[in-house]
């Protein structure tokens, strides 16, 4: 993508709505553009990296069992009157009528569809173990929308449903998705670690945050040093394996680890004060079982191996990619703006002409440029007029991992230097060379 044809309004000033370094920063980067409060435009930048995070939501998802689906953003009030959710859940559900005076919804969450979907069609224990998810925009009406996409009103969610014969069964799946969500964070440059959240009246050790730590994170968390060297499972982990499955939930559950809310003070001075951790957290996904909370009022059963009818046990699975953006972000960046792990940057390298419009120069990038793109590396090429330190400036600001700058001095030797974001190291070497880096 050459600079000068890309959509990527770059604002030079910190804006002043902007309350945290995430938010700022996506502006700044013209990743985003606030449209009303709480709801955004995502800019050709920020929808890149949207869609990457997306992808490895959806790669470790299928890698786990379940199955993507894609269910509608408008629901009918009907089946939230089923499950007994509609005059429960709030001011927070938009509800809205159509032309035939019909109640309807913009879907917050969608257990009630979902679990009409399963009724539909699953009849047979057979059919089971079954989990549905779709990434989908919902609309939460927040009182109060702050700090950017973090929690805004409109939003995009993962949303999983998982289906079980049994509570065993339930809370094997529980486990699967347990090992997905640490899977996936660890891709996104993460270190998240799973913190018991509240059940509610159905109790048990079921429901569990994502929290990943960051100076600017909502809530105080407070857990073991333990977590940091956890080992995350490996990519040809067998999910069908019940005793694998549990022996990674036991290991990640066995040393404290709590939200404020959640937080046990005493539990908490008991571990060695060397080996406390109190942070500040951002919560990335959550994870709960609900049994049949949804399967009993709205008669999602099927019949089991004794030829009876049983009411499947559920639960749901939920990751914000919108939300996970900005936690990236926050727990990823310096002085200069943002440093985004390889795996979700919007571009693999940027390529920077020092002096657009000079022969050898121009060659040199032209190379690179065409070199890399064909070998399938999403490249952003600076072919801009620009100053050197606007230029250098944008580049550090959208966080590449990988700038490789092509000056006349440098050129003229057959020479480009490349450095690294993360680090800041740079490295002079031969224009073949720095191809060879990037496609090694």
């Amino acid at each position: 993508m050459r600079l000068s044809r890309y959509f990527m309004p770059i604002l030079k000033e910190n804006p002043k709505e902007a309350e945290i370094v995430s938010h700022r920063l996506m502006l700044r980067a013209g990743m985003i553009r606030q449209q009303s409060q709480g709801i955004y435009s995502w800019l050709p930048l920020g929808k890149r990296v949207l869609d990457k995070v997306n992808n490895i939501i959806r790669d470790e998802q299928n890698r786990a069992g379940a199955i993507e689906l894609s269910m509608p953003t408008l629901q009918s009030a009907e089946l939230w009157q089923e499950s007994g959710r509609y005059d429960a859940y709030g001011k927070e559900m938009l509800r809205i009528k159509d032309r035939q005076d019909r109640p309807m919804l913009y879907g917050p969450t969608n257990e009630e569809m979902v679990t009409d979907i399963f009724r539909s069609y699953v009849k047979s224990y057979k059919s089971l173990p079954l989990n549905l998810y779709h990434i989908q925009l919902k609309f939460r009406d927040e009182i109060r929308p702050r700090f950017g996409t973090m929690r805004s009103r409109e939003f995009m969610m993962k949303d999983a449903y998982s289906f079980d014969l049994t509570k065993e069964d339930a809370v094997h799946s529980y486990n699967k998705m347990f090992a997905a969500y640490l899977r996936t964070f660890d891709r996104l440059g993460l270190r998240a670690i799973p913190m018991r959240a509240d059940t509610g009246p159905i109790g048990g050790n079921h429901s569990h945050e994502f929290i990943i730590l960051a100076d600017t994170g909502e809530s105080e968390v407070f857990s073991h040093r333990d977590f940091v060297n956890f080992d995350i499972p490996a990519a040809d982990i067998d999910f069908d394996d019940v005793a694998g499955m549990q022996a990674i939930f036991d290991k990640w559950t066995s040393v404290y680890a709590a939200t404020s809310e959640m937080h046990d003070e005493a539990a908490f001075d008991a571990i060695p004060e060397s080996d406390r951790l109190s942070a500040r957290g951002i919560e990335v996904g959550h994870i709960f079982y609900f049994g049949t909370k949804y399967s009993e009022p709205m008669g999602a059963k099927v019949q089991g191996p004794d030829g009876k009818e049983h009411v499947v046990h559920m639960g749901s699975y939920g990751i914000g990619p919108t939300r996970l953006v900005p936690a990236i972000i926050e727990a990823s960046h310096d002085e200069n703006g943002i440093i985004w792990p390889a795996s979700v940057a919007p571009f693999d390298a940027v390529v920077i002409n020092m002096k657009a419009g000079d022969a050898a120069c121009d060659a040199a990038c032209e190379k690179i440029y065409a070199a890399l793109s064909n070998a399938g590396k999403d490249v952003l090429y600076d072919d801009t007029d620009d100053r050197a330190g606007t230029k250098f400036a944008t580049a550090d600001l959208i966080g590449v991992p990988v700038q490789i700058i092509a000056g006349p001095r440098a050129v003229a030797s057959g020479e480009v230097e490349v450095k690294d974001r993360t680090t800041g190291a740079r490295e002079t070497m031969t224009i073949d060379a720095a191809i060879n880096k990037l496609l090694g």
